[in-house]
Order: C-alpha cells, then sequence, then structure tokens
C-alpha cells in the first residue's frame, strides 16, 4: 500500500486534476493506492469568509457561495465526459445547497460557533474528492470513495481536534481490508468525534490525513504532492540560491516546518516517525523530479545544517521583576496562563539570574497575553514584585536545523558572527537540548537580509555576494564601474566575491536595482532613462531601507552634504569607501565618530585614495603602527596635480601647463582647490591623524604660493589672472634654477604639527626625481631612521584613483 496526497494548488482547476490523474494512474499500476485531496485551490477561505459574513448580517455571503458553486460544475464538465457529468453535477448542487442552508442559519442566528465553522469548511473536501474520483473513476476504470469522518476519529477540540489513534487505526485498517479496489480515494482534513459530529484537523490537516492512514496501513510509503520538487535550504521567495535538501530526518523536517517551513503540515511527522514510513515531498507540475525524502536516519553531507526558516509575526513576552529570583513556580504559572488561553508558545528562554522569562507568540494573541498574564501576576505587579508583562512585536524567528550541529562546535559563534555583521539586532536566542536548531529573534524588517547572509555563510561556498552603492560615476566613477565590469568574472573566480551594483548616482539622477543588480555594460543610458531625482539623504536613506546583505557604499564625489551621512550608514553595519576626503579630514570628532561606529558595527570604513590615490599610503602606516613602530616625521609630496606643474612649468606659460594638467584630468574641477594647497593640507591632516595626532585642518601651516588675486572670482577668472601674474611664478622658477634646485610642494608632519608649501629640493633629496604626476611619501619611524620608507608613483588620474576605490572596495568586502 502507498498513500498520495495532493494540495490544493495540485488540484486548484481541470487542468492540474488531470496532471493528478496521470500521476495516480502511473501509481496504481504498480501498487495498492491511497489518494487524499484537499479542497479547491482558496476554497477553505472562500468558506470561512462566507460564514463570517453571514455572522455579520452581510447577505453577500450568497455571490460568493454561487461563486463556490459555479467554480465546482465549471470543473465537472471540464473533466468528465458529458455522459457521466449529470450524477456528479447533481452531487454539487446538492452539497452547494447544503452550504447555503447552513449559512443561512448563521445568518439568522447571527452566530458562529467553532463547531459550526468545521462544518462549512469540510465542504471543500467533500466537493474535491467525489469530483476527482469521479474523474479517476473515468480514468482507471475504478475508484472507491471513503468518507474520512468514517474511519478518522478525534476529541471534539473543533477547529484543531486530536486524533484517537487506536480507534482511528482500527476504523482504517477494517475498512480497507473489507473492499477489493486497488484505487481509494478520502477527502484530507475532515475527521468526526465519538458522537458522528463533524471536526477537522486543523489548517494543512490534508497532509495529517495522508500521515493516518499511512501509518493505520503500515504504508511502505506516503508520498505529498505539492508545488515546489521538495524541501529547499530555505525559502525560495526569499533567497535566490537556495537548493534542494534530498535526504533529510523526521526530526529535521520537524523543526524546519515548526519554524516556518511550509511545504509540509508538522503534525504530518508524527504518525509516519512511530512507523519509520518514508515520506517524499513531490512535485505535481514536475513528476520528474526526484524531490526531498523524509526517513529515519538521513544520509550525512558535509554541511553543518540542513536547512534554515523563519516565523514572522512575532512578539516577544517578558516576564521580569526581582521577586522572581529564587521563587519557585513562576514559570509554571505563566505557561498555564497562556495555555488557558489557548495561545501556543513558540520560543522559550529564560536568563541564568531567573529575573526574566521570554517567550515568544503569535501577533495575533498579543494582546490576549497580555490581559491573562497580567491577571495572572496582578498581585506581583501591585506589590512591585514582578513588571507589567512587555511586548515587543513587530519581530520573527530565524531558525538553523540539521542533525549534524549536534557536538559540533563554532555552529551558533558563524551564525551570529554572520547576523552580526550585517547589522542584524538579536533579541533572544534559543537553542533546544537536542542541539538540532539555534533560533534567534529579530526584527521583522531585518528577515530577509538575515536568511540570505546566513544562507549564504553555511551554503553557498561558491561565492560572497557584494550589494554596491557607488555615489559619483562621473571620471573616476565611471572608471570605477568599467574595471569592476571587467573584473567580474576574475573577483568570482579567485576571490569568491560577486560584486553587484545595486545602486549608482550622479549629481543629478540616481538609480538603485538591487536584484539582478544594474548592468554595467550600459549603465549609462539606464541612468538616463529610469534614473529618478538624486539628493544625497535619498540616496543614502534609500541604500538603508533596502537593507540588503554585504552593503557597501563607496562615495567617488566630493560633496560634503554626502560626507555629513557617513555616521548613518556605519550605524547600520554598512560599510563606507570615501574617495571624498572631506569626511577624514573634517572636524577631529566627527572623524573620530566615524572610525568608532565602524568598530562598534563591525563595517569598514576605508578611505586609501584620499591619499596617495591608489598608492599603499594609509594601509602601510596602518601597519607600521599596529606593529609597533612609532612615526617621527613624514615628508610627503602629496599633489599629483602640483608635481605634474612643477615638473612641466619651465619659466614660461604656467597657466597653460595648469590648463594641460586640468585637461588630462589630474585636477580637481575647480583647480584653485589643489593650487591652494588646501588638498594637500586634507591629505596631511589624515596622515598625521593616522599617526595619533588630535589635530584640526586649522592647525596646519599653510605657506601658499598663489597671489590672492588668483583666487578670487571664478575658474575662468583663475585662468585669467595667473596669466596676468606670470612674473610672480617665474621668479620663483628662477630663484629655485639658480640654485640648481627644483620647485615641489611639500607636506611635512613631525613633533604633532604639520605643515605646506613650496620648497627648494636639491638634487641629492628623496624628493628630486620625482616625475610627471607622481607622489612621494617618506615615513621616518623608529625602524626607519636614516633611510626613510619610501612610497612612490602615480598619484593621480582617474584610471589610478579608480583602482585605489576598487582595492577599497575588495577589502570592505572580504572583512
Amino acid at each position: 500500500m502507498q498513500v498520495l496526497k495532493f494540495g490544493g494548488s495540485s488540484v486548484a482547476n481541470a487542468e492540474n486534476i488531470n496532471k493528478v490523474v496521470a500521476i495516480v494512474k502511473d501509481k496504481v499500476a504498480a501498487d495498492k493506492t491511497a489518494v487524499v485531496v484537499s479542497a479547491l485551490g482558496g476554497i477553505t477561505d472562500v468558506l470561512l469568509g462566507c460564514s463570517a459574513l453571514a455572522a455579520k448580517g452581510d447577505e453577500s455571503f450568497k455571490d460568493k457561495l454561487l461563486e463556490v458553486e459555479q467554480r465546482h460544475l465549471q470543473t465537472v464538465k471540464e473533466l468528465l465526459p458529458l455522459t457521466q457529468q449529470s450524477s456528479v453535477l447533481s452531487l454539487v448542487k446538492t452539497l452547494c445547497n447544503e452550504i447555503e442552508d447552513i449559512c443561512n442559519g448563521i445568518f439568522l442566528l447571527k452566530e458562529l460557533s467553532e463547531h459550526t465553522k468545521d462544518r462549512i469548511v469540510s465542504y471543500g473536501e467533500l466537493l474535491s474528492s467525489q469530483i476527482i474520483a469521479a474523474r479517476l473513476k473515468d480514468a482507471v476504470g475504478e475508484c472507491e470513495w471513503i468518507d474520512s469522518r468514517e474511519v478518522i476519529t478525534t476529541d471534539s477540540n473543533f477547529g484543531s481536534a486530536a486524533v484517537d489513534f487506536g480507534t482511528t487505526d482500527k476504523k482504517v485498517a477494517a475498512k480497507f481490508a473489507a473492499s477489493s479496489s486497488k484505487l481509494f480515494i478520502l477527502p484530507g482534513f475532515i475527521s468526526s468525534n465519538e458522537a458522528g459530529e463533524g471536526t477537522t484537523l486543523g489548517r494543512g490537516g490534508s497532509d495529517y490525513t495522508a500521515a493516518i492512514l499511512a501509518a493505520a496501513l503500515n504504508a511502505h510509503t506516503l508520498e505529498i504532492w505539492t508545488d515546489v520538487s521538495g524541501m529547499m535550504t530555505a525559502d525560495p521567495r526569499l533567497v535566490a540560491n537556495v537548493k534542494m535538501i534530498p535526504r533529510i530526518s523526521y526530526q529535521e523536517a520537524m523543526e524546519l516546518s515548526h519554524f516556518g517551513a511550509k511545504v509540509i503540515y508538522p503534525p504530518t511527522i508524527q504518525p509516519v516517525l512511530k512507523k519509520g514510513i518514508p515520506t517524499w515531498i513531490k512535485n505535481t507540475f514536475a513528476p520528474g523530479d526526484i524531490g526531498t525524502v523524509i526517513e529515519k536516519d538521513a544520509a550525512k553531507d558535509d554541511t553543518s545544517i540542513r536547512g534554515i526558516s523563519s516565523i514572522g509575526k512575532i512578539t516577544l513576552l517578558s516576564l521580569e521583576g526581582s521577586g522572581m529570583i529564587g521563587i519557585p513556580g513562576f514559570s509554571k504559572r505563566l505557561f498555564g496562563a497562556l495555555a488557558n488561553a489557548k495561545i501556543n508558545v513558540i520560543l522559550i528562554t529564560q536568563s541564568s539570574s531567573e529575573h526574566s522569562i521570554c517567550v515568544g507568540i503569535d501577533d495575533a494573541n498579543a494582546a490576549l497575553a497580555k490581559k491573562v498574564v497580567d491577571e495572572e501576576f496582578s498581585y506581583e505587579i501591585e506589590t512591585n514584585k514582578v513588571e507589567p508583562l512587555g511586548m515587543e512585536r513587530e519581530l520573527a524567528i530565524v531558525a538553523l536545523v540539521g542533525d549534524n550541529m549536534r557536538s559540533h562546535p563554532g555552529i551558533s559563534g558563524k551564525m551570529f558572527g554572520t547576523l552580526g555583521r550585517n547589522g542584524v539586532n538579536v533579541r533572544a536566542i534559543s537553542q533546544g537540548s537536542s542541539e538540532r536548531n539555534i533560533s534567534a529573534v529579530i526584527g521583522a524588517k531585518d528577515v530577509k537580509k538575515a536568511i540570505n547572509v546566513l544562507h549564504e555563510a553555511f551554503f553557498e561556498t561558491t561565492y560572497k555576494e557584494i550589494n554596491l552603492f557607488v555615489a559619483g560615476v562621473g571620471n573616476v566613477g565611471g572608471k570605477l564601474l568599467a574595471q569592476l565590469h571587467k573584473q567580474q568574472s576574475y573577483l568570482q573566480k579567485y576571490l569568491r566575491i560577486k560584486v553587484k551594483v545595486a545602486g549608482i548616482a550622479n549629481s543629478t539622477k540616481m538609480l538603485f536595482n538591487d536584484n539582478g543588480g544594474i548592468d554595467l555594460a550600459n549603465w549609462k543610458e539606464t541612468l538616463l532613462k529610469d534614473g529618478v531625482h538624486m539628493t544625497s539623504a535619498g540616496f543614502i536613506n534609500t541604500i538603508i531601507e533596502k537593507n540588503v546583505r554585504n552593503s557597501v557604499f563607496a562615495d567617488v564625489t566630493a560633496n560634503a552634504d554626502i560626507a555629513e551621512l557617513y555616521d548613518r550608514l556605519l550605524s547600520k553595519s554598512i560599510s563606507v569607501v570615501a574617495c571624498n576626503k572631506i569626511a577624514a579630514s573634517s572636524s577631529f570628532e566627527y572623524f573620530k565618530s566615524l572610525k568608532e561606529l565602524a568598530n562598534e558595527f563591525n563595517a569598514g570604513f576605508l578611505y586609501e585614495t584620499n591619499v596617495g590615490a591608489s598608492l599603499p599610503v594609509i594601509g602601510t602606516l596602518n601597519d607600521l603602527i599596529r606593529s609597533g613602530d612609532k612615526v617621527r616625521k613624514i615628508e610627503a609630496v602629496l599633489s599629483g596635480t602640483l608635481n605634474f606643474v612643477f615638473n612641466n612649468y619651465k619659466g614660461e606659460g604656467f597657466s597653460d601647463v595648469v590648463m594641460q594638467a586640468k585637461k588630462e584630468g589630474y585636477t580637481e574641477p575647480d583647480p584653485r582647490l589643489d593650487l591652494s594647497g588646501k588638498d594637500v593640507m586634507r591629505k596631511i591632516l589624515i596622515l598625521a591623524r593616522e599617526c595619533g595626532s588630535k589635530i584640526e585642518l586649522d592647525d596646519i601651516t599653510n605657506h601658499s604660493f598663489m597671489p590672492e588675486e588668483c583666487m578670487q572670482g571664478s575658474v575662468d577668472d583663475f585662468f585669467a589672472s595667473m596669466v596676468k601674474h606670470e612674473a610672480h611664478f617665474k621668479k620663483l622658477y628662477d630663484e629655485a634654477a639658480s640654485k640648481g634646485n627644483i620647485l615641489k610642494f611639500v607636506a611635512k608632519y613631525e613633533n604633532g604639527k604639520a605643515s605646506v608649501g613650496l620648497q627648494h629640493i636639491h638634487p641629492e633629496h628623496d624628493l628630486f626625481h620625482l616625475y610627471g604626476k607622481d607622489n612621494i611619501v617618506l615615513f621616518y619611524t623608529d625602524r626607519y631612521v636614516d633611510q626613510p620608507l619610501v612610497i612612490k608613483g602615480a598619484g593621480a588620474g582617474a584610471e589610478v584613483t579608480a583602482s585605489g576605490v576598487f582595492a577599497d572596495i575588495i577589502r570592505a568586502s572580504r572583512a
């Protein structure tokens, strides 16, 4: 004997029922078969809705019932030959008339009991099973319909009745033994008490019906046919890269179903577990797929967990008070109050001090729970021994499940570390004594991110997906996107990182796509076509609201408004990669707060390109300090623009050289930021702070070489003024050349003080042989005393700066 169950989606319409018939026809050829079916998809909810409308005195229930009748009549007409329709159509009309009579009674009485609800909803399965039985008889040649109410006996707990297995097993065995048929069909979900009154087994009870029959008949297998090809490692609606679970133990399946996996109704496992009957989850719409088998001892694999599940709409109840410490009976009274109110407890955790007990329940029961618990502890609350019951809503439970977790260290650490790095706050934790699951209560808004990062950590060993948001896609930002596009396959193959650009923005428009990511082959056209109005706050707010895993924000602007919002990102565990120098060179207090936030919320705050484009200046400095070295002095040429200008200026046409630097992309959009020395001041400030100095920008001495008039007006005025002051620039050049020296704009840090200015550099100096747009940094430390540690290379240009941002993104991704 084998038992097959088909759910509501499998029997939703005539087309789907014919798929069921084909499966059953193939199965019955091999063995005696019992088939359990649900109501046509959605009918149970409609029937409940009709009874509720009737109880309110709303006559629109009649229109709904007419739709139910027409749907079943139409299904009969599509399934059966014309010559065989009459008796089935008559049966449908009779049953639908009965439903209407009951609803009319509810309408007149304005009363709806659980008993009556059970009577109403039972018609869904009665209708579907008899229609399908007629279709199977036509297709197979024989099919005996059995009323489940005649063989499954329960108590009188209407709505979710408990099965009397002793009586039920005898009735089932006797009924099937008395028949010579090879094919039986039964309505799922419905049953009756000892008085013969109709009861139901709870929503999802058709699975349970099938399991009860399988156990009573000692079937060799139970098959649950649904609309998915088995149990998955996570909910495919939340996680894109879910994997099929080929084999799973009864205990693991119970844990997953308890914590929200909807593939199988939780009580289903119990009857087949006792008999050791393997249970298959199969797909009606892809019958060739192998599916998942639930069995006593599932084969072990290399993974520590079997799956990840979640329950939404959870309220956390907290009973706290100093009067609880050392006093027995508080837990019993709490759970007794909840049990008497028929409130199911999903999760339990208690502090070791006995000062508090936390339980998780369904949101729908929160108000009732508050009422009954506060009543139970009214005396203790009045005498200040216990606080009124605390409630925290808008929560969810995420659970890791797997037999391999037992005695396997490091699972919980990996779980909570993964959640913490992504800014998911854990409100409560519970682990069963079997060590088969670890459950965490988190904010409901974090469920999708939490499940995705956990699935990535435990199942997706191929790569880690990064959600990158880029503000500033002009010269440098555009080069960055091009580099990311070019290196996608390399990153995935060698670093196991997939960088998905989930958002981009320029000064006027912003664009988001956190599903598949923005296509980097045509991002300019897409931004122009689909982008929306850009504001700094709007862009940052959207990143936070999307709340996606492994988020990195790259600021490739010089926008002060964006820099002021870094703290909001870091406090949400979103890493910040800043090409923008403003934040790191702003007030020391803000800079310090950003570093502290990054540390507190496990986020990266990286700004290597602030000093030397792609040169490893800050990274090297940090390595020196972390290894115990002490920096005594820094000398540096930190402006690729100024180095280019003074390497190419030979005593005439100073404005022409600056214009050339601007055209080649070495200067800021306003070259005065470079020539004023302000940009170099920011860079040496950042290095001084990395050395441990509490220093502000105003503390740095700037020996400017620019005439004051040149710094006034517009950029065009600036270039015109430089022509006017050519003699000034020529004099600077001639004074250095007359001594055999060259001009370099040098930044210096020593003894806690910093300065910048134009200097004469003689041929023996380390700064002399510095060509083109190169930068150079000399670190004099306790270890590098006579000969400094030198970092030298290109310090300007869109390509190299973009590569520096790229490198910081990868560092943030691998943290």
